[in-house]
């Protein structure tokens, strides 16, 4: 045991840093794969770095084109901003798209590791568009 932490608290923290985000990038597989196939679509861009956010964009129901406003966050301060608003309509567009609510499609934002395996491995149906929120003092 105490070797073992000998090595871990040795270890130079960009490996350190490699490896969290290998563990990432295969977590985000993991998940983008099987909602891909959900959306009637191949699960092989899930693999494909930039190809992956132009399938998402596209299940979600977002212009391809939106693939360049995650350039934007390359801006110092104002580009982390701009991606989490991105992200954010992205996710509540996919969420939607699943039949679930737009407050999924926030959580999904803020807890990726938690609402994506849901949506991945749940019983959510692509094209099952959630129930419209009633205006409150109109008749249905």
């Amino acid at each position: 045991m105490d070797k073992l932490f000998a090595t871990l608290t040795s270890m130079d923290p960009l490996y350190v840093v490699m490896i969290a985000v290998a563990a990432a990038v295969q977590l985000i597989l993991m998940f983008c794969w099987p909602i891909l196939r959900k959306a009637g679509r191949a699960g092989w861009p899930a693999i494909v770095p930039i190809y992956n956010l132009i399938a998402v964009l596209d299940v979600a129901g977002k212009p391809k084109w939106w693939i360049l406003l995650y350039l934007l966050y390359a801006i110092p301060w104002v580009g982390v901003i701009i991606l989490l608003i991105i992200s954010v309509i992205v996710c509540v567009g996919l969420a939607r798209n699943f039949g679930k609510s737009e407050g999924f499609g926030i959580w999904m934002v803020f807890l990726p590791f938690v609402f994506f395996p849901i949506l991945a491995f749940g019983g959510a149906k692509y094209g099952a568009a959630a129930p419209p929120a009633e205006a409150p003092g109109y008749p249905a």
